[in-house]
């Protein structure tokens, strides 16, 4: 028998099917976490949100690599990401706003804050990665299609 990759049968780059079923099963308002390595996954987010466990080893995958694909996939309303607490702009949060663009903005929070922005039953898919970078977490506002 010659049985078809998913790969070779869909025509999106993501193809992870946890991922897809979660976000197929959630719309407009629902939020997206993708976390770098030193994220309390188990505790933090919502016992409904759904979680997607990337983190392979170190630096495999990390955020911005994950962030790339589901920009192409979700419409983004917004996206809130978490700052040390003096405030400061991480140098990956630099990297976020590229992959995202000027058309959608980014909300700076402190950690306690981001946190509980992340406890909301909107968040309904974790994505743990293997980021090593402090501050790497993005909390994505899903948006309608335009």
């Amino acid at each position: 028998m010659n049985y078809q990759h998913s790969y070779d049968m869909l025509k999106t780059k993501l193809l992870h099917p946890e991922i897809l079923s979660a976000l197929a099963s959630n719309g407009h308002g629902a939020r997206v976490l993708i976390a770098d390595s030193n994220f309390p996954f188990s505790t933090c987010p919502p016992p409904t949100a759904k979680k997607v466990f990337l983190n392979f080893a170190p630096g495999l995958l990390v955020v911005t690599d994950v962030l790339s694909v589901l920009k192409e996939y979700i419409p983004i309303e917004t996206a809130l990401v978490m700052v040390p607490p003096d405030g400061t702009t991480q140098a990956v949060h630099t990297e976020f706003q590229e992959i995202l663009g000027p058309e959608i903005p980014l909300k700076s929070l402190k950690r306690f804050d981001f946190y509980e922005e992340v406890k909301s039953p909107d968040t309904c898919l974790v994505i743990a990665t293997g980021e090593g970078r402090r501050f790497a977490n993005i909390l994505l506002v899903i948006g309608v299609i335009k």
